[in-house]
């Protein structure tokens, strides 16, 4: 367990041992802390005889034992005078979850490996924000895991777009593959930001009708649930994209397949009056084995009538709607 301390100040870390975590969260007025489990495919966060990250912050409490534990489900509760957070975070394409922990004089935040934190993102912030208690660098905190949702789904926007117009250059097998994953995308965004929304959402509205309330952290609150409202709309956006993207591969198959069954309608018209001319003298009947019996005869009506079967249908077919549209198509 790797425990760092941002520094107010400058946005600065600083590594510190457990003890003196531990300390410091006991006497310091206002306290940002970082702590770094390792990743959850590297094996279990604590050993067999390892304390849990609560005890040995000196933060036991039978409400936080899902406080630095792995595989937890997005969720918001107050307890007491503690604020407990777990936060989805977009990462390299993959949602990690964030723990977050914060009173009126710390803010603690949990997470597995250095691609699913956000420390490099919170020194930035607390560097040009200058937060003025742990409630305002947890409210910063919220608004950036926010942000990487929207910086995926705008990315992942851009590609169904991208997608889309690469499609009505020339359609490939692999375009509608690449849309799918686009689709599960959005869908895991979207059932993962929207229950995390809905809960956060709940405890703020009910903080925010208590009359103790500070009016700044009002405000913090408002933004919060203003800038999700909009994130949600863009995580929606891009589902209704992919759909659309899907919508317009079909409509490009099915006139592609129209084309298909006008030619096929083209060959139809050439070769079934051959057919039945074939089929109509090759019957054994009296007129046709004792009265043609002349050359001329023989290439009046056999060679003849199929010649007109052919370029007749071909020139009425050249003077219609469909020839031109099939040539137009090409």
């Amino acid at each position: 367990m790797i425990v760092t301390v941002v520094s107010v100040s400058d946005g600065g870390t600083t590594t510190v041992s457990v003890p003196e975590a531990r300390r410091r969260l006991a006497t310091d007025r206002f306290l940002l802390l970082g702590v770094e489990l390792p990743e959850e495919d590297e094996g279990p966060a604590q050993g067999p005889a390892e304390e849990p990250v609560v005890r040995q912050l000196g933060l036991d409490d039978e409400d936080l034992e899902w406080f630095g534990r792995p595989g937890g489900s997005p969720r918001a509760e107050f307890l007491g005078d503690t604020a407990g957070f777990v936060v989805p975070v977009v990462r390299h394409g993959q949602v990690h979850h964030v723990h977050a922990l914060a009173s009126e004089t710390f803010l603690v935040v949990v997470h597995w490996g250095r691609r699913a934190g956000l420390a490099g993102d919170i020194r930035a912030l607390v560097r040009r924000e200058r937060p003025r208690d742990a409630v305002a660098a947890l409210f910063l905190l919220l608004q950036e895991a926010l942000s990487t949702f929207r910086r995926a789904a705008v990315q992942a926007l851009l590609q169904v777009e991208e997608l889309e117009d690469d499609m009505f250059e020339a359609r490939r097998p692999e375009q509608i593959y690449r849309l799918s994953q686009l689709r599960r995308h959005s869908a895991v965004l979207h059932h993962t930001l929207l229950p995390y929304l809905q809960g956060v959402d709940e405890v703020i509205t009910r903080r925010m009708l208590s009359p103790d309330f500070p009016v700044e952290r009002q405000r913090l609150a408002q933004e919060f649930q203003r800038a999700a409202r909009l994130v949600l709309a863009d995580i929606e956006s891009l589902q209704d994209a992919s759909r659309r993207a899907f919508a317009s591969y079909g409509s490009l198959v099915a006139g592609e397949q129209n084309g298909v069954i006008n030619r096929l309608a083209i060959v139809s018209v050439i070769f079934l009056p051959l057919s039945f001319l074939t089929g109509f003298f090759g019957m054994n009947f009296e007129f046709l084995t004792n009265r043609l019996e002349t050359r001329d005869e023989f290439w009046l009506l056999a060679v003849g009538l199929q010649l007109v079967a052919v370029v007749g249908p071909l020139f009425l077919l050249h003077r219609s709607r469909i020839w031109r549209r099939l040539r137009d198509d090409d």
